[in-house]
């Protein structure tokens, strides 16, 4: 189960009700289980949707009945009651079209049940199975980490948002019924899932406008997170209920006649509560306490036009003072989803805050439900084949939505903790506006700076942006824009971005656009580097990289690793991702195919094999047979420290102990006077003077075959305590390695620092003894000792 796991029913009464009092309607067939709720939302579908939008709902319906059974939610209800309750949120209050719905009612059975998307295709069509898919979560993958999964689930439904926005609705409602019915989880999972409905959710029903939905998301969150705080305020709300009321019914027959009197008809003046997360967080941020929050409600006056919304602040104005500083005129500057209202706060009723919000029907409509309140099913246009102007706002505000959330789809964005980050602030900031040089109103995020202007523009106009001006004066890029700020970029096609700019944008999209932008550009000049480096890699192995043979084995390669171009491979090792001597040992390895020496290596290898076996069957000692020499194996032999020396197999081999290689290590050969080759790290600082001797250097290389031993030194950090030697030290010889010689460190802050000389058997246990001193507890690091690191030096931490 997943996100649906939570459970107590909890639809409201009103609609239990309801569900009981309707009557006609196709009845559902015997052989399909009832969910509580369908007749309702039979009848709040036909209520606008045409009959064979209905039968296509019914059908949907009985498929999902059918698939889920025999599934119960963990409170011990059907499992059908949550897709039905889903559906209904949708068609009740947002009159969704019968696509959406459809998918609302079969979204948990691809991932619950043996359905496929196949099935729903077939059924339904492309349309309801693309929106089920984008709503579907990643039970497939397997990740580390509980953020992972998030991130890895919550960009798949922006990717599927991108195509088709009705995703997140529909994923806003699953959310919305899943923390109605949250109890029946365990605690863990309830604070989990209240926070990610807190920190995502809600602000994303913000991002769409459907405040509706926001409020009673956060609300409902709050309850988990702050459960406490929130029956402390639940309490004193309701305590001063009946005071409030009569206040409010005081201020709206006062304004009634005031509106009366000025000769206003047909408007409505409502009273509208303030939710307890919005007076909690009003508590917090003033550091108030209850007493001095005085405007808990709202009035709120709808009227029929926009010249009335006006007319109505003339006579708010003139009935009650105004405070200055809070009046906010969204009509004339909608904010970013589409909000529109004039915001004004006046002295009322005995002299206490009065806030009060005008707005036509339609604009209330918007307010309340967002783009899902006017969601109009993909069509080409209407009679005449012109778009609405209703169409091309929605079009307008979907748009804007998928540009300002596009970095989500971006794939070199791996970290999961980075990629929840960039998304709680391009959810949760708040947001100016500034004017283009054409008078055209830009909604930006606060703190945004030119360049996050200019990038907002068009990609292009940030890549080859050279300076800006804001209100006429020219301004550094690192300017924070205000709002009413009139910003003009100046730009030259020569110009191209600076590394100094991930620094200067706040925005993750114009951030998202500037790493796209070194990705690309960089790539061709990363290949050509990598390229350099394989093709001196092969040379020491007697091979060219341009021939025939070597290009043929490259692509062979590239199939192995499961790369799409030659020029993936080059640019891989030039920046790290893929080690130069692993490919070129793949290339090396085709090339060798079928060759003598191959041929050779492998009736070795069979022979020490068959001989191994042969040992563990008559209990004897393992004796390896004798072998035959390949062409190569007779160039070096394996010496008692793992090492092989390439060109004279006399010479005396050891491994040098200022800097203590192991096995996997990039080394180096020294040959001294009198001491035979020293074996270096490639990193190790004494190799830059040996390299001034190129004519005593000489190709080495591992042969761990056998048996060997190394030395390594490793250093642990910690807080010191009681018995944190005696239990690193139980540490480090549960991973099987033997302590040569330690010494400890305290300093005046508390910091022990151990230092270990430590003989393993095998280069594989050093990242297991590694491990287990992590594990052991106030360490908070463990590592290997590079060259050059002082003895006293701690290591900086990032």
């Amino acid at each position: 189960m997943s996100d649906k796991e939570a459970e107590l029913p909890s639809p409201a009464a009103g609609e239990e009700a309801a569900a009981d009092a309707v009557a006609g309607g196709p009845s559902v067939e015997e052989a399909v289980p009832a969910a509580d709720n369908y007749r309702l939302l039979q009848t709040s579908c036909r209520a606008y949707l045409d009959e064979a939008a209905c039968k296509k709902i019914d059908g949907a319906y009985r498929f999902a009945a059918e698939y889920h059974r025999d599934q119960r939610r963990r409170s011990g209800e059907p499992y059908i009651n949550h897709p039905v309750e889903v559906a209904l949120i949708l068609a009740k209050g947002l009159h969704m079209d019968e696509d959406t719905i459809c998918a609302a009612l079969l979204h948990d059975t691809v991932e619950d049940t043996s359905a496929s998307l196949a099935d729903l295709t077939e059924r339904f069509g492309q349309t309801v199975a693309e929106l089920v898919d984008g709503v579907t979560k990643l039970t497939t993958i397997s990740v580390s980490s509980m953020d992972e999964k998030q991130a890895l689930n919550l960009r798949k439904m922006f990717l599927a948002m991108s195509k088709d926005i009705r995703v997140v609705i529909i994923k806003l409602a699953d959310r919305l019924h899943n923390m109605r019915t949250l109890a029946a989880l365990p605690p863990d999972r309830r604070v989990f899932k209240a926070r990610e409905t807190m920190d995502v959710y809600a602000p994303l029903a913000d991002r769409l406008g459907m405040s509706s939905v926001k409020w009673e998301l956060e609300d409902l969150a709050f309850f988990y997170l702050e459960p406490e705080e929130y029956q402390r305020i639940a309490r004193m709300v309701q305590e001063s209920r009946a005071q409030r009321e009569q206040n409010t019914q005081d201020a709206i027959k006062t304004l009634s006649d005031e509106l009366a009197r000025v000769g206003l008809k047909d408007f409505q003046i409502t009273g509208r509560p303030k939710h307890l997360w919005s007076i909690y967080e009003k508590m917090r941020r003033k550091k108030a306490e209850f007493s001095d929050i005085y405007d808990l409600i709202a009035l709120r006056v709808i009227t029929q036009t926009v010249g009335q919304c006006y007319s109505v602040l003339g006579a708010v104005h003139a009935l009650w003072h105004p405070l200055p500083g809070r009046f906010k005129d969204y009509i004339a500057t909608p904010k970013a989803n589409n909000y529109r209202s004039l915001h004004t706060t006046v002295i009322g009723p005995e002299g206490r805050p009065l806030e009060i919000q005008i707005r036509t029907q339609e604009m209330h409509e918007q307010a309340e439900y967002g783009i899902a309140a006017h969601w109009l099913y993909k069509k080409a246009g209407n009679s005449e084949g012109q778009m609405s102007e209703d169409d091309k706002d929605i079009d307008t505000q979907i748009n804007y939505i998928r540009r300002s959330l596009d970095w989500v789809n971006e794939a070199d964005l791996d970290d999961p903790h980075e990629f929840l980050k960039s998304l709680r602030i391009d959810l949760f900031e708040g947001t100016i506006f500034v004017f283009t040089p054409k008078g055209d109103v830009m909604s930006l995020h606060k703190d945004s700076t030119p360049l996050d202007f200019a990038y907002a523009v068009h990609t292009e106009v940030g890549n080859h942006c050279v300076g800006a001006k804001v209100n006429g004066s020219v301004v550094p890029l690192t300017y924070t824009l205000q709002t009413g700020d009139r910003v003009e970029i100046l730009t030259n096609k020569n110009a191209r971005p600076s590394h100094d700019w991930m620094g200067i944008v706040h925005t993750p999209s114009a951030r998202s656009k500037i790493r796209k932008y070194f990705t690309t550009a960089n790539k061709a000049e990363d290949a050509e580097a990598g390229r350099a480096q394989l093709a001196a890699e092969l040379r020491k192995r007697a091979y060219g990289i341009s021939t025939p043979r070597t290009t043929k084995a490259i692509h062979k390669v590239l199939d192995q690793m499961d790369l799409h171009t030659v020029e993936d491979l080059y640019q891989g090792i030039w920046t790290g991702k893929l080690s130069v001597k692993q490919v070129a040992n793949k290339v090396e390895a085709v090339l060798e195919e079928g060759s003598p020496a191959q041929q050779a290596a492998a009736e070795n290898a069979a022979q020490r094999e068959a001989a191994r076996e042969w040992a563990i069957a008559s209990d004897a000692p393992l004796k390896a047979p004798k072998v035959q020499p390949s062409r190569k194996g007779a160039q070096g032999r394996r010496s008692n420290c793992g090492v092989v020396v390439k060109g004279d197999p006399d010479l005396l081999v050891h491994l040098a102990h200022c800097c203590n290689p192991v096995a996997g290590d990039d080394i180096v050969g020294f040959i001294t006077r009198g001491r035979g080759v020293s074996v270096h790290r490639a990193d190790c600082p004494n190799v830059k003077s040996l390299m001034e001797h190129p004519e005593r250097m000489i190709e080495v290389d591992w042969d761990t075959s056998g048996a060997t031993e190394f030395q390594v030194e490793i250093v642990i950090e910690a807080s010191d305590r009681m018995g944190l030697l005696k239990d690193v030290t139980i540490a480090i010889n549960d991973a099987g390695a033997n302590i040569l010689s330690a010494a400890t460190q305290t300093s005046a802050q508390g910091v022990a620092r151990l230092r270990f000389l430590v003989a393993i058997s095998d280069a594989s246990l050093l990242d297991t003894l590694l491990a287990n001193a992590s594990r052991v507890p106030s360490v908070y690091d463990a590592r290997r000792i590079l060259p050059g690191e002082g003895g006293n030096e701690m290591k900086r931490r990032i």
